[in-house]
C-alpha cells in the first residue's frame, strides 16, 4: 500500500506538489481527475473535492498542496540533505513561508484576474496584468543576487511559486519574452526545460478509473 495523491496535471498547486514528491523521492499512487468529472471515490471522502489531495497509508488526508509538500518533506529519506530546500533554522523557515503566503494571496489573486479578463470586465487584461507584474518585480530584484530565491540552490519557495508564474507567462508568451524580467525568464526557464518537469511531473496520464492498475509517482 502507498499513499494515494488525486492530481489535476495542469494545477499549479498540484504542480508543485509532484514536483516536491518526485524531488524526494517519495512514491505515492497517482489518481489523475478531470475536474469536470471527479471519480466518487474522492467526493466520498466528503468535504472539499478539490485537488490535489493526498491520502496517507493510515487514512490522514492532507487536502492542500503545502500540506503535502510538507507530508513529503517529513517522510523523505534521512540520506537527502533537506537544509537547503527547508532550512532548519525557523527564522530561515519564516522567510521561506512569506514568500510562499505572498505568492498565494497576491499574486495568485491578480494572476486570475488576468488570465481571465473577460470574466473581470471591472478593468483591462493590461490592467490586471501590472498589478501581477509587482510580484515579478520583486521576483526579479530577488534573482539578481542568486540563482534561486535564496541562493544557489533550489528551496521550497522556488518550487511552490514557479507553477504560477509559468501560467503567468503563458497568458500572454510574447510579452513575456520581450518583458523586463531577465532573471525570472532564466530561473522559469531552468524549471520548465528540466527533464524532472518535462519527463516526470508533467507527463499525460489518463482519467483515473476505479479497478484500474495504480500509477506509480514518481515511477521506477
Amino acid at each position: 500500500m502507498l499513499p494515494v495523491l488525486y492530481s489535476f496535471r495542469r494545477c499549479p498547486y498540484a504542480i508543485r506538489a509532484r514536483y516536491v514528491i518526485d524531488l524526494l523521492g517519495v512514491p505515492v499512487y497517482l489518481r489523475e481527475v478531470v475536474l469536470k468529472s471527479k471519480p466518487a471515490a474522492l467526493l466520498s471522502l466528503g468535504g472539499r473535492s478539490s485537488v490535489p489531495q493526498l491520502i496517507d497509508v493510515d487514512g490522514a488526508r492532507y487536502p492542500e498542496s503545502l500540506d503535502i509538500i510538507f507530508w513529503a518533506l517529513s517522510k523523505a529519506d534521512g540520506c537527502i540533505s533537506l537544509d537547503a530546500l527547508w532550512p532548519f533554522q525557523i527564522i530561515k523557515q519564516n522567510k521561506v513561508k512569506a514568500w510562499m503566503k505572498y505568492n498565494d494571496r497576491f499574486f495568485k489573486y491578480w494572476l486570475d484576474r488576468y488570465k481571465y479578463a473577460d470574466r473581470h470586465p471591472e478593468f483591462s487584461g493590461v490592467y490586471y496584468r501590472r498589478r501581477g507584474e509587482v510580484f515579478l518585480q520583486r521576483l526579479d530584484k530577488r534573482l539578481k543576487k542568486s540563482a534561486f530565491i535564496f541562493g544557489e540552490s533550489v528551496s521550497v519557495a522556488d518550487i511552490a511559486v514557479f507553477p504560477f508564474v509559468r501560467q503567468f507567462a503563458a497568458v500572454d508568451q510574447a510579452w513575456f519574452e520581450l518583458s523586463e524580467y531577465h532573471n525570472v525568464k532564466v530561473w522559469l526557464a531552468n524549471f520548465l526545460n528540466s527533464e524532472r518537469f518535462k519527463s516526470v511531473v508533467m507527463v499525460k496520464n489518463t482519467a483515473w478509473e476505479a479497478g484500474q492498475e495504480e500509477i506509480l509517482f514518481p515511477a521506477c
